[in-house]
Order: C-alpha cells, then structure tokens, then sequence
C-alpha cells in the first residue's frame, strides 16, 4: 500500500456552463508523477445523495479508493455536480424545497461532468481518459459516454442505475419538492439490512462509518443540519428514476456506448438488483469489450466495505 504522504493532492472549482456555479474537483497522484498520458488519467463521478469525497476519498483503515488509485499509478480527479459537496448550490437549495421542481436532473449533472471532462482533456493535453461512475452516477457517465465515445478511453460502472419493474428504494414516494433532507447517521442502518443478520458484523470496517459520516457532513454549508448529522440531497435524481427507469424509458441506450466497459455489482445490492445489473449488461451491446464482475457479500456501498479491494482490484485491472 501506498501511503497518503507519497501522494499529492489538491482540489479546486472550475467554471460549469453556467454563469455563478462552480464545480469542485478533487485531484491525487504520486508526488513524483506528472506526465500520465489517457491511458492513466481517470474521472470519477458520484451517486445520487453523497459526494464524491464522501465516497471515493473516505479513507478506511488507511485509504480511500482515490488514494489506492493514485498509489497505483493514476492521475485521478473526482467531480462534485452541482448541489454536491463543495460544488456551487443552485438557488432552489437555499430556499424552502416544496418552492421548486426537483434540483439537478441528471441532464443538468451529466453537463456538468462533461463540463469537468473538457477541463482535464485542455488542462492535460489529452485526447480521452478513463472514467468511473457510481449509482446514479452511472447514469450520468453512461449517457456522457453514449454521446462522447472519442472523448473515453474506457469506462468502469459500480452498480449503475436501469430500468425497474419494481419500487427503487430510493424514491420513498410522495411529492417531490427541489431538495429531501436525509439524515447520513441514519444510514448505517439502512446500509446493514442489506446484508444477512449473520454477516452484518464485520461488513463495514472499523472506524469506516465514522470516518465517511465525517467526510460526508464536511460539506454540508447549514451547521444546524451537520449538527443533526443530516444534509440536503437534491431530487432531480429522483424525479429522473420516476420519468425513466421505473416507467420502462432508458435515459440513455447502453447500446451506444462503443468503448470497453467493465460493470461491478454487489451481491447484496438492494438499490440496483442484479436482475437489473444483468439485463444492463445485456443491452450494452457496442461495448467492443466488456466484462461483469459480481463482488461477494457487498451492498451498494461496497466500495467503502470489506471487500472493497476486490472492487478497486477489478476496475484497475480493467483500466490497465
């Protein structure tokens, strides 16, 4: 294992196509290592309610996913869309949620990521990268790459969002305002009944939920809803799984997508079923290469659990 002081790290905002939002960009590589080429500049892209950060560089027992990346030789960046992190708040965030539509749709985020994609290419010269996506943020590199496959090397999916026939656990029904509050320490529960009663013990690290709570209210701006271990997420992403994936309309077609892909997924995944992961994997038929891999005892989280390797360990296989 690499460790965090062989590695340089920084993160800034860069300009969105919007006037007044800025995107935050976090950024990690070796210290000794500046000229990386596409074959070893990735982008990572977050889910639905957590940031970037929140899920890629939480660091457990030691590391985060973006640590292990760069330790292993990847110039790597993670983008928060607006609304995320410490990315710019669209007004509707600031102002009571049942006052708007739901926020940041997932055409407005996959703007953004390509927003973010631009940036890089220009800033390191290049003519593609690799990209990771996660959840909703599969979506949201799934349809970027759908319609920008010259500007993709290849692309990695953890369990990406598809078509359901049946209740997507993250739309608790109801009308949908801008913004939901979600309570992050409340999670862990959720996060446990995914697995079996007798493999809950153990399946999430000690001092790892500690430490990605931490890293996930870090960017929430209102100290009354940190203090309450809560933070607003925005509702585009939900309206979206109402008006595609759970009424049979792909937002975008896998068959579109022309590089190598690799798609991850948990076997205990309640949020993307791998039923859904399947039928996925199926309708990815432009893929000149592509390839599943079904990680053992893991939920949706999996990239913060105990086989999280097993994970990190197939997407670099992948993109090398």
């Amino acid at each position: 294992m690499v460790t965090n002081t062989a590695l340089f790290s920084e993160s800034y905002m860069i300009p969105s196509d919007t006037p007044d939002i800025q995107l935050h960009v976090l950024h990690k590589r070796l210290h000794q290592h500046i000229d990386f080429g596409e074959a070893r500049t990735l982008l990572m892209m977050h889910g639905a309610t957590y940031s970037s950060g929140s899920l890629f560089d939480t660091p457990v027992e030691g590391q985060s996913f973006m640590d292990y990346l760069a330790g292993a030789g990847y110039d790597v960046y993670a983008v928060d869309v607006r609304g995320y992190g410490h990315s710019t708040r669209p007004v509707e965030m600031t102002l009571p949620a049942e006052l708007n539509p739901p926020a940041v749709r997932t055409e407005t985020a996959v703007r953004d990521f390509s927003s973010a994609v631009d940036f890089i290419l220009r800033a390191r010269s290049l003519q593609r990268l690799n990209i990771i996506g996660m959840s909703w943020g599969g979506s949201v590199t799934g349809a970027f790459t759908a319609r920008n496959n010259h500007k993709v090397r290849r692309l990695g999916l953890i369990a990406p969002q598809w078509l359901s026939s049946t209740p997507v656990p993250l739309d608790h029904g109801g009308e949908l305002g801008a913004w939901r509050l979600v309570n992050a320490q409340a999670a862990q529960v959720r996060w446990l009944q995914a697995a079996p009663v007798d493999k809950r013990e153990g399946l999430i690290p000690a001092g790892a939920f500690a430490a990605w709570l931490q890293q996930t209210l870090s960017t929430e701006p209102d100290a009354t809803l940190r203090a309450d271990n809560s933070l607003r997420a925005n509702n585009g992403p939900i309206q979206d799984i109402r008006e595609f994936w759970a009424a049979g309309k792909p937002f975008y077609d896998p068959a579109d997508i022309q590089v190598p892909v690799i798609l991850v997924h948990g076997e205990w995944d309640v949020d993307v079923p791998i039923a859904l992961a399947q039928d996925w994997f199926l309708h990815a038929t432009g893929a000149p290469i592509k390839r599943w891999v079904e990680i053992g005892e893991a939920t949706h989280m999996m990239i913060l659990e105990k086989n999280r390797h097993q994970v990190y360990d197939a997407l670099l296989a992948f993109m090398a």
